[in-house]
Protein backbone atom coordinates (compact mmCIF):
# COMPACT_ATOMS: atom_id res chain seq x y z
CA UNK A 1 0.00 0.00 0.00
CA UNK A 2 1.23 3.75 -0.78
CA UNK A 3 1.41 5.49 2.18
CA UNK A 4 0.22 9.16 2.17
CA UNK A 5 3.83 10.57 2.83
CA UNK A 6 4.73 8.98 -0.62
CA UNK A 7 2.21 10.11 -2.27
CA UNK A 8 3.01 13.48 -0.94
CA UNK A 9 6.62 12.98 -2.31
CA UNK A 10 5.08 11.95 -5.55
CA UNK A 11 3.32 15.00 -5.84
CA UNK A 12 6.34 17.25 -4.77
CA UNK A 13 8.07 15.13 -7.44
CA UNK A 14 5.94 16.04 -10.51
CA UNK A 15 5.54 19.65 -9.26
CA UNK A 16 2.18 19.67 -8.04
CA UNK A 17 2.07 18.97 -4.22
CA UNK A 18 -1.97 18.88 -2.87
CA UNK A 19 -2.77 21.33 -0.45
CA UNK A 20 -6.33 19.62 0.02
CA UNK A 21 -6.53 16.54 -1.04
CA UNK A 22 -10.06 16.07 -1.35
CA UNK A 23 -11.41 17.14 -4.90
CA UNK A 24 -15.14 18.99 -5.79
CA UNK A 25 -16.45 19.33 -9.34
CA UNK A 26 -16.96 22.73 -10.59
CA UNK A 27 -17.75 24.41 -13.91
CA UNK A 28 -15.45 26.74 -16.05
CA UNK A 29 -16.32 29.67 -18.73
CA UNK A 30 -13.82 31.49 -20.69
CA UNK A 31 -12.69 35.74 -20.39
CA UNK A 32 -10.47 38.73 -21.21
CA UNK A 33 -11.37 41.81 -19.97
CA UNK A 34 -8.11 43.59 -20.12
CA UNK A 35 -9.11 44.80 -16.59
CA UNK A 36 -6.82 44.76 -13.06
CA UNK A 37 -7.70 41.12 -11.43
CA UNK A 38 -8.93 42.15 -7.98
CA UNK A 39 -6.00 40.14 -6.82
CA UNK A 40 -4.66 42.94 -7.61
CA UNK A 41 -5.22 44.89 -4.40
CA UNK A 42 -3.53 45.28 -1.58
CA UNK A 43 -4.76 43.22 1.68
CA UNK A 44 -7.19 40.82 0.10
CA UNK A 45 -5.37 37.69 1.42
CA UNK A 46 -2.40 36.76 2.87
CA UNK A 47 0.31 36.95 0.82
CA UNK A 48 3.86 38.54 -0.67
CA UNK A 49 1.91 41.23 -3.05
CA UNK A 50 -0.59 41.41 -5.27
CA UNK A 51 -0.77 40.11 -8.62
CA UNK A 52 0.72 42.07 -10.90
CA UNK A 53 -0.87 44.80 -12.85
CA UNK A 54 0.38 46.06 -15.76
CA UNK A 55 0.31 50.26 -17.88
CA UNK A 56 -1.63 50.50 -20.50
CA UNK A 57 1.83 49.34 -22.93
CA UNK A 58 1.76 46.41 -20.71
CA UNK A 59 4.90 47.12 -18.37
CA UNK A 60 4.81 46.16 -15.43
CA UNK A 61 3.35 48.30 -12.49
CA UNK A 62 5.29 49.19 -9.23
CA UNK A 63 1.68 51.34 -8.26
CA UNK A 64 -0.62 48.48 -6.85
CA UNK A 65 -2.99 50.96 -5.85
CA UNK A 66 -3.29 52.50 -9.47
CA UNK A 67 -6.77 52.68 -10.66
CA UNK A 68 -8.54 49.65 -12.82
CA UNK A 69 -8.09 50.06 -16.11
CA UNK A 70 -12.00 49.62 -16.66
CA UNK A 71 -12.41 52.72 -14.61
CA UNK A 72 -12.59 56.04 -16.26
CA UNK A 73 -8.66 57.32 -15.36
CA UNK A 74 -7.44 54.27 -14.82
CA UNK A 75 -4.11 52.95 -15.02
CA UNK A 76 -3.82 49.30 -14.56
CA UNK A 77 -4.44 46.31 -17.26
CA UNK A 78 -4.66 42.75 -16.63
CA UNK A 79 -0.64 41.94 -17.93
CA UNK A 80 -0.46 40.04 -20.89
CA UNK A 81 1.65 37.14 -19.62
CA UNK A 82 -1.44 36.08 -17.77
CA UNK A 83 -2.49 33.92 -20.56
CA UNK A 84 -2.70 30.15 -20.93
CA UNK A 85 -0.02 28.26 -22.09
CA UNK A 86 0.60 24.47 -22.90
CA UNK A 87 3.21 22.50 -20.66
CA UNK A 88 3.00 19.39 -22.49
CA UNK A 89 0.16 17.35 -24.58
CA UNK A 90 -2.19 16.90 -21.08
CA UNK A 91 -1.24 19.91 -18.94
CA UNK A 92 -1.40 23.17 -19.07
CA UNK A 93 -0.78 26.36 -16.59
CA UNK A 94 -3.02 29.80 -16.12
CA UNK A 95 -5.01 32.26 -14.65
CA UNK A 96 -8.59 32.53 -14.00
CA UNK A 97 -11.44 34.39 -12.25
CA UNK A 98 -12.71 32.62 -9.52
CA UNK A 99 -15.79 31.78 -7.00
CA UNK A 100 -15.89 28.64 -4.67
CA UNK A 101 -18.36 27.69 -2.59
CA UNK A 102 -17.75 28.36 1.25
CA UNK A 103 -14.78 31.01 0.44
CA UNK A 104 -13.89 34.60 0.08
CA UNK A 105 -10.69 36.57 -1.60
CA UNK A 106 -8.75 35.92 1.37
CA UNK A 107 -8.72 32.12 0.98
CA UNK A 108 -8.15 31.90 -3.13
CA UNK A 109 -6.27 34.69 -3.88
CA UNK A 110 -3.11 33.80 -5.26
CA UNK A 111 -4.14 30.03 -4.71
CA UNK A 112 -3.38 27.62 -7.46
CA UNK A 113 -5.99 25.02 -8.60
CA UNK A 114 -5.54 21.79 -10.71
CA UNK A 115 -8.79 21.41 -12.77
CA UNK A 116 -8.98 18.22 -14.49
CA UNK A 117 -11.26 18.45 -17.23
CA UNK A 118 -14.41 15.89 -17.07
CA UNK A 119 -16.00 17.02 -20.40
CA UNK A 120 -15.73 18.08 -24.01
CA UNK A 121 -12.72 17.85 -25.84
CA UNK A 122 -10.71 18.68 -23.37
CA UNK A 123 -11.71 15.64 -20.82
CA UNK A 124 -8.72 14.07 -19.58
CA UNK A 125 -6.39 16.64 -20.05
CA UNK A 126 -5.20 19.09 -16.84
CA UNK A 127 -4.77 22.80 -16.45
CA UNK A 128 -2.96 24.58 -13.09
CA UNK A 129 -4.88 27.78 -12.64
CA UNK A 130 -3.72 30.14 -10.41
CA UNK A 131 -7.01 32.56 -8.79
CA UNK A 132 -6.23 36.07 -9.95
CA UNK A 133 -9.54 37.65 -10.04
CA UNK A 134 -12.59 37.17 -8.80
CA UNK A 135 -16.24 36.89 -10.69
CA UNK A 136 -19.19 38.91 -9.37
CA UNK A 137 -21.13 36.96 -11.56
CA UNK A 138 -19.94 33.88 -10.77
CA UNK A 139 -22.02 30.54 -9.58
CA UNK A 140 -20.11 28.36 -6.87
CA UNK A 141 -16.92 25.83 -7.59
CA UNK A 142 -17.00 28.20 -10.89
CA UNK A 143 -13.75 28.93 -13.19
CA UNK A 144 -13.54 31.32 -15.50
CA UNK A 145 -10.56 30.91 -17.70
CA UNK A 146 -8.47 33.91 -18.62
CA UNK A 147 -7.75 33.50 -22.19
CA UNK A 148 -7.69 36.13 -25.12
CA UNK A 149 -10.72 36.66 -27.09
CA UNK A 150 -12.25 34.91 -24.04
CA UNK A 151 -14.83 37.84 -24.23
CA UNK A 152 -15.02 40.67 -21.84
CA UNK A 153 -18.01 39.45 -19.73
CA UNK A 154 -19.16 42.44 -17.55
CA UNK A 155 -16.29 45.16 -17.97
CA UNK A 156 -13.91 45.67 -20.83
CA UNK A 157 -10.66 47.68 -20.60
CA UNK A 158 -9.79 45.67 -24.39
CA UNK A 159 -11.22 48.74 -26.10
CA UNK A 160 -9.47 51.28 -24.08
CA UNK A 161 -6.12 49.51 -23.82
CA UNK A 162 -6.00 47.80 -27.43
CA UNK A 163 -8.65 49.41 -29.55
CA UNK A 164 -10.62 46.20 -29.87
CA UNK A 165 -14.78 46.50 -31.14
CA UNK A 166 -16.94 48.31 -28.28
CA UNK A 167 -18.08 44.90 -26.98
CA UNK A 168 -14.36 43.42 -26.89
CA UNK A 169 -13.21 40.92 -29.39
CA UNK A 170 -16.14 38.53 -30.85
CA UNK A 171 -19.14 38.34 -28.47
CA UNK A 172 -19.08 40.11 -25.07
CA UNK A 173 -19.51 36.70 -23.42
CA UNK A 174 -17.68 33.86 -25.45
CA UNK A 175 -15.64 35.92 -27.47
CA UNK A 176 -13.91 34.60 -30.81
CA UNK A 177 -15.53 32.01 -32.89
CA UNK A 178 -12.29 31.09 -34.61
CA UNK A 179 -8.79 30.77 -34.75
CA UNK A 180 -8.18 33.21 -37.65
CA UNK A 181 -9.97 36.00 -35.03
CA UNK A 182 -6.35 35.76 -33.22
CA UNK A 183 -3.95 36.82 -36.38
CA UNK A 184 -5.90 40.41 -35.55
CA UNK A 185 -4.85 40.95 -32.14
CA UNK A 186 -2.14 42.44 -30.75
CA UNK A 187 1.13 40.37 -31.23
CA UNK A 188 1.82 40.09 -27.17
CA UNK A 189 -2.56 37.85 -26.98
CA UNK A 190 -1.52 36.11 -30.44
CA UNK A 191 0.18 32.73 -28.30
CA UNK A 192 -2.77 32.54 -25.62
CA UNK A 193 -5.59 33.49 -28.63
CA UNK A 194 -4.26 30.43 -30.71
CA UNK A 195 -3.85 27.96 -27.19
CA UNK A 196 -7.65 28.05 -26.96
CA UNK A 197 -7.72 26.53 -30.41
CA UNK A 198 -5.28 24.34 -30.16
CA UNK A 199 -4.57 22.57 -26.97
CA UNK A 200 -8.06 23.56 -25.38
CA UNK A 201 -9.59 22.54 -28.74
CA UNK A 202 -12.20 25.17 -28.70
CA UNK A 203 -14.08 23.17 -25.88
CA UNK A 204 -17.25 25.16 -24.95
CA UNK A 205 -17.09 25.88 -20.80
CA UNK A 206 -15.80 22.72 -19.91
CA UNK A 207 -16.41 20.67 -16.23
CA UNK A 208 -14.13 19.87 -14.30
CA UNK A 209 -13.50 18.17 -10.94
CA UNK A 210 -10.94 20.71 -8.92
CA UNK A 211 -7.88 20.65 -6.10
CA UNK A 212 -6.01 23.09 -4.55
CA UNK A 213 -2.15 22.54 -5.05
CA UNK A 214 1.20 24.58 -4.30
CA UNK A 215 1.72 27.06 -7.00
CA UNK A 216 4.31 26.19 -9.85
CA UNK A 217 7.09 28.46 -9.77
CA UNK A 218 6.07 29.22 -13.82
CA UNK A 219 3.02 30.66 -12.63
CA UNK A 220 4.16 32.70 -9.81
CA UNK A 221 7.42 34.06 -11.76
CA UNK A 222 4.75 35.66 -14.15
CA UNK A 223 2.15 36.69 -11.30
CA UNK A 224 4.65 38.08 -8.24
CA UNK A 225 2.10 36.86 -6.20
CA UNK A 226 2.88 33.95 -3.67
CA UNK A 227 0.35 33.08 -0.49
CA UNK A 228 2.07 32.91 2.85
CA UNK A 229 3.42 29.68 4.13
CA UNK A 230 3.47 28.35 0.09
CA UNK A 231 6.92 27.73 -1.80
CA UNK A 232 6.27 27.02 -5.28
CA UNK A 233 7.17 23.78 -6.60
CA UNK A 234 9.72 23.61 -9.74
Amino acid sequence: MVSFKQLALLALATGLATVDAQSSTGKTTRYWDCCKGSCGWSGKASVNQPIQSCDKQDNPLANMAAKNGCENGGQAYMCTNQSPWAVNDKLAYGYAAVKLAGGNEGSWCCACYELAFTSGPVNGKKMVVQATNTGGDLGQNHFDLAMPGGGVGLFNACTNQWGAPPQGWGQQYGGISSRADCDSFPEKLKAGCHWRFDWFANADNPDVSFKEVTCPKAITDKSKCIRNGQTPTH
